[in-house]
């Protein structure tokens, strides 16, 4: 019993030594996502809700009275400039001009005839064989007839005017929309429905709203060069086409505080379509090889803007810096931090100054 007792105090004074000089576990880091600081082109740009509006917007009406006849497009399709669209039976048009044309004959006729008497008139009154009078009424017949020619033509003119009316065309490049009238029916002048609506898609307006505190960069930036505007989907994730602002409204708007822009946009695949909602947004400026780094990590204290820097041993720091204009998911860096460094970007809730973290992945560089 005393053997064993002394050999159990003999292995716990050999072993004691290196069990009590033994370092305890190292508690794990804190997993956190890093992003590096890095130099890239960016651009700087404003955003606001547009509304797309038609380049032309014209609501064919019929301009004489008369049965439509003839529909010479079909709903949808994309008409030029001078097209047919529609045709008004032109028979009562055609009617009234020849009408037109004949008594312009016949005042000729009537011309021709009183200028003979005026010339043989003049002749005999030089020799006193016809009276005075009878000269001066000729005289005056012929300046009749001669206005009443030119009225024929006016009334000429007129008619083929009229029935030029019969034939409706289109005033602009556009596409036709849906119709509100069916052929047979009788149309008149006075009609306030109208025929169809033609709009004009290539190019196409894109109407936008910017707060108005905001105005003062746009025609800064603007009176330097021309201005770029990009359409978005509402989600912001599909790029629909690209433009160039060139309008801005000459007043705010007093009960929003907002002032309207105007942009003009190809829409040569048609992404774009009058009276859709899309984002719109207008690019100020280029900035070249600036200083960025990630939105997400930047962090907001009581009197500043702060990111946590990774160090070589694993560690962070709480480094104060200085943020310039936003823009894709990345924030220029005026001051506080150099290229290369890794900041924290997400993860910093469970952070202060000195914890120690373990980097599970790395966010993307590229916007």
């Amino acid at each position: 019993m005393n053997r064993v007792f002394f050999l159990s105090i003999l292995l716990t004074a050999s072993l004691g030594p290196a069990v009590l000089a033994a370092d305890p576990p190292a508690a794990p880091g804190i997993p956190v996502t890093v992003g590096k600081v890095m130099r890239r082109d960016m651009p700087t740009y404003l955003e606001g809700l547009g509304t797309v509006q038609a380049y032309n917007s014209v609501l064919i009406r019929p301009q004489v009275d008369g049965q439509l006849i003839r529909l010479a497009v079909k709903e949808g399709q994309e008409v030029h400039i001078g097209e047919l669209l529609f045709e008004i039976d032109p028979r009562s048009f055609q009617a009234a001009l020849d009408q037109a044309v004949a008594k312009k004959a016949q005042d000729l006729a009537q011309l021709a005839n009183a200028k003979l008497d005026l010339q043989r008139y003049t002749n005999l009154a030089d020799r006193n064989y016809v009276a005075h009078q009878q000269l001066d009424a000729t005289h005056a017949l012929v300046d009749q007839l001669q206005a009443a020619v030119a009225g024929d033509q006016a009334a000429i003119d007129s008619a083929k005017v009229t029935l030029g009316y019969t034939m409706i065309r289109s005033p602009i490049e556009g596409r036709v929309g849906i119709r509100a009238i069916d052929i047979g029916n009788i149309v008149h002048a006075s009609d306030a429905t109208g025929l169809v609506t033609l709009t004009q898609l290539q190019p196409i307006h894109l109407l936008f709203s910017l707060p108005e505190d905001q105005l003062q960069s746009v025609l800064q930036a603007g009176a330097q060069q021309g201005l770029a505007v990009t359409a978005l989907s509402r989600d912001g994730q599909k790029h629909l086409d690209d433009g160039s602002l060139d309008l801005v409204d000459n007043q705010v708007d007093q009960t929003t505080g907002m002032v309207k822009l105007r942009a003009t946009l190809p829409n040569k695949s048609h992404s774009l379509w009058p009276g859709q909602f899309v984002n719109a947004r207008l690019t100020l400026e280029k900035l070249s090889g600036v200083l960025t780094v990630p939105e997400d990590a930047v962090q907001r204290g009581q009197d500043k803007r702060f990111v946590f820097v990774v160090k070589d041993d694993s560690t962070v720091e709480m480094r104060p810096l200085e943020i310039g204009p936003v823009s894709e998911g990345f924030a220029v860096v005026r001051s506080g931090l150099k290229e290369g460094e890794m900041v924290v970007v997400s993860g910093q809730y469970r952070l202060q100054a000195g914890s120690h973290v373990e980097i599970r992945t790395a966010k993307a560089a590229q916007p």
